[in-house]
């Protein structure tokens, strides 16, 4: 019955589509909303109600990956042979020129975005697939483009275990940072005891400087989360689940709530969903914007109304999380890549990327690059093809310095190291790590030690101060980084400082602090001299100092 229904809303959309001869996207997600995109979308839809201008239509879609560009609008046409025509820092008052020459067959040629470049032609989508194609705020484009069919199948042709099993076989790894496997976490939590009440969390808590990855799948592609952490409760037996998502994302809120109530009408969500005896329920949790509650066991007391205070582990989430019961936690990209994952099989997802680093990963662009905006590439493609080609390179005719990968817990990772391969194990082997996504590029001009104490600083605020290695240990080494950056500091606070990293690395409770120190340890061991020609007894120093031996 429910693979009837979604035939019909295919079959409704197709015949909608098929009245149209042209159809304009304008970008609604964040980025290009900040620009006035909005404005260019009722512009747009005013100048077609003119009588001039039938059968054309435009809606809004969500972010088509270059944020440096927008607003962004996308042009289809009933003719393939006009093809498609992408528009970049689009106006209102670009509507009706832009609206005549779609109508006409023609371009606007002033606003024309090249797509035939790495930036589009490199990346490969499986959770960005819908993102700038589809109307996030309608359930029935979404089903259309073959949402929810995953979890038809799942419920009514599948055990929980075969979707387990599924996920296995892709090698899908946490996208959080972690890099956990993805189906042994679930295999965990599945194998509790049946008589518990389990629970399954989606962490959108996205803290890091410069990442807005869960943020635009949420604004662009709410209803592939929704499908992921269903599919999810049915695998491993729970019933409800709950999405912690920052305050500070009040579009993706909003477009969060209007997907579980329209999954709730069609049947995909609640009792009894599609047709079968599963239920699963979804609520939404908001969080204060305190970064240590990405952390698991934080996160959890924050959902159960306490303060956000990491606990120590064993035993973990996966046994004992929620109200002690146990939970299984996954981010929003983990969660995104599980719909494409049960439709399309485990081993077609498992030959995309590496050996250990299998699918693909969405990265956050940012800092001095020229194409800043959302990507989606196979894992291990080198750190230059992403800089270089997909990136752009750098503007402005700057030599490129070091990328910072991880956010706050990450590392820098200076040029001559961009044929790295980006994967899990090869990052961490240069001192850095994965972590969500965000990836910052720097220039020449930037000073790799006043980027350590920004970092550092940002850690020292964000601790919850509930162990002394991390809530004072990353005040002290502040500290003595901005003693460093203003000149006054000596050899011996320099070594100071490598000792508090170490001290802090291996004392504090959680990942929080347990990170703390790669800005600094990464900056140290590729960037030596940035701090060693701030220090006031530089002249003493022995020339060997530029070859350190502390390790990333």
């Amino acid at each position: 019955m429910m693979y009837e229904r979604f035939e019909k809303i295919k079959e409704k959309e197709q015949a909608t589509a098929a009245k149209a001869d042209h159809t304009i996207q304008v970008c609604v997600a964040a980025s290009c909303l900040s620009a006035q995109s909005d404005k260019v979308l009722e512009s747009v839809q005013a100048e077609i109600k003119t009588e001039k201008h039938k059968g054309c239509q435009a809606k809004g879609v969500g972010c088509m990956g270059l944020c440096s560009r927008g607003p962004l609008v996308n042009v289809l046409h009933k003719d393939e042979a006009l093809g498609e025509t992408l528009y970049q820092d689009v106006t209102p008052a670009d509507a009706p020129a832009l609206v005549a020459a779609t109508c006409a067959g023609e371009r606007l040629k002033e606003r024309v975005c090249p797509t035939d470049v790495p930036f589009f032609q490199r990346q490969t989508k499986i959770v960005l697939e819908n993102s700038g194609r589809i109307d996030p705020e309608r359930i029935e484009e979404y089903v259309a483009a073959g949402g929810y069919e995953a979890l038809v199948t799942a419920v009514n042709e599948m055990a929980p275990s075969d979707v387990i099993d599924e996920v296995l076989r892709s090698g899908l790894r946490g996208r959080g940072g972690g890099g956990y496997p993805t189906g042994l976490k679930w295999t965990t939590v599945a194998k509790a005891d049946a008589d518990q009440r389990k629970y399954v969390i989606c962490n959108a808590d996205e803290g890091d400087p410069g990442a807005f990855m869960d943020r635009s799948v949420l604004e662009s592609d709410p209803h592939r989360i929704l499908e992921g952490m269903v599919l999810a409760g049915y695998a491993i037996g729970a019933r409800k689940g709950y999405i912690y998502v920052r305050g500070e994302y009040p579009l993706a809120v909003a477009r969060l709530k209007k997907a579980i109530n329209q999954a709730r009408r069609l049947g995909v969500l609640g009792d009894g969903i599609c047709g079968t005896t599963f239920n699963f329920q979804i609520e939404i949790r908001l969080g204060a914007g305190a970064f240590v509650c990405g952390e698991e066991t934080a996160l959890i007391a924050s959902v159960e109304g306490k303060r956000g205070q990491p606990r120590p582990r064993p035993p973990y989430p996966a046994e004992f999380g929620l109200w002690g019961e146990p939970t299984l936690i996954n981010n929003v990209e983990t969660f995104a890549n599980v719909p494409a994952i049960i439709r399309n099989g485990g081993d077609w997802y498992a030959g995309i990327g590496t050996d250990k680093s299998k699918g693909t990963k969405v990265f956050a662009l940012a800092g001095s690059i020229v194409n800043t905006g959302l990507i989606e590439v196979p894992m291990g493609i080198p750190l230059k093809e992403i800089v270089f080609e997909i990136g752009g390179g750098i503007p402005g005719g700057h030599q490129v310095k070091a990328v910072q990968t991880g956010g706050p817990s990450g590392g820098c990772i200076p040029a001559e190291y961009f044929d790295t391969p980006v994967d899990y194990e090869s990052l961490v082997k240069l001192g850095s790590i994965m972590g969500s996504g965000g990836m910052i590029v720097m220039d020449e001009t930037s000073n790799m030690v006043d980027v350590a104490r920004y970092f550092m600083e940002f850690c020292k605020t964000e601790s919850c101060g509930k162990c002394v290695p991390c809530r004072v240990g990353t005040v002290q080494m502040y500290d003595l980084l901005d003693k460093i950056y203003r000149g006054e500091a000596t050899s011996h606070d320099l070594e100071l400082l490598e000792n508090l990293c170490k001290m802090v690395r291996e004392m504090s409770l959680c990942g929080l602090g347990q990170t703390a120190p790669n800005p600094v340890n990464s900056t140290l061991h590729y960037f030596r001299n940035e701090y060693t020609d701030l220090l006031r007894d530089k002249n003493e120093l022995e020339t060997a100092v530029s070859t350190p031996e502390v390790q990333p």
